[in-house]
């Protein structure tokens, strides 16, 4: 009967354990669990009728035009569109004095982080989209929450995406191929460019992250 010694099998149950712990450290997360809780703010806009909001558009439309280059059928009915609203006692001046700051309230919305989050090992699922490529594998990629994010459709809030950093590298087997990610969750807000076939963008992402690990879902 072959015997274990009573201190290498307790050195090896130590192991075994701090394998474990090590493995079922990171916190396993969604992307809801990204976005800080929202804020609650006044919207002057969402009291008036379509056909206000629609006048408003044509005003500001009018407005981003120089004086010179304004098309006269558009000054016309930015006029008319004026002249109704102020009949109806709206302060078109005010109006978009909110609209820019409710603007601003929804970028910081956006951009902002769970400060709680920063620093937590975390394991997320997520589709790849490729920013570097070496040998073939991609060492430099955005986590984004849908498949096609940013280049089929507009791209996520910078809070839904993450910057991925894998030495390592993997395999890029399609756009629509989920996978997990693991690794110490950071905030850096930073603009990336993401290259399509016919051109490129910069996307603002929020979150960043050089993985340990990089797996098929």
């Amino acid at each position: 009967m072959n015997i274990v010694p009573r201190a290498i099998s307790v050195s090896i149950l130590a192991i075994l354990v701090s394998a474990s712990t090590s493995l079922g450290a990171a916190l396993q997360i969604g992307w809801d669990d990204l976005a800080p809780p929202p804020t609650t703010y006044e919207n002057p806009f969402a009291d008036l009728t379509n056909e206000q909001l629609d006048d408003l558009r044509t005003v500001l439309r009018a407005q981003s035009f120089a004086e010179n280059e304004l098309p006269d059928q558009l000054q016309t009915s930015a006029e008319a569109a004026r002249l109704r609203l102020e009949e109806q006692d709206l302060d078109i001046d005010w109006l978009f004095e909110q609209r820019q700051i409710i603007m601003e309230k929804r970028r910081d919305e956006a951009v902002s982080t769970r400060r709680d989050m920063i620093g937590s090992e975390i394991r997320m699922p997520g589709y790849l989209l490729p920013l570097d490529l070496k040998d073939g594998r991609a060492v430099e990629f955005l986590l984004v929450p849908t498949v096609g994010a940013c280049i089929h459709t507009p791209p996520p809030p910078a809070n839904q995406m993450v910057h991925v950093r894998y030495p390592a590298g993997v395999e890029v087997a399609g756009l629509y191929t989920p996978i997990w990610i693991s690794g110490t969750l950071s905030s850096n807000l930073s603009e990336q460019t993401v290259r399509y076939s016919d051109g490129e963008a910069r996307i603002e992402v929020s979150y960043a992250m050089t993985a340990d690990l990089v797996e098929p879902f």
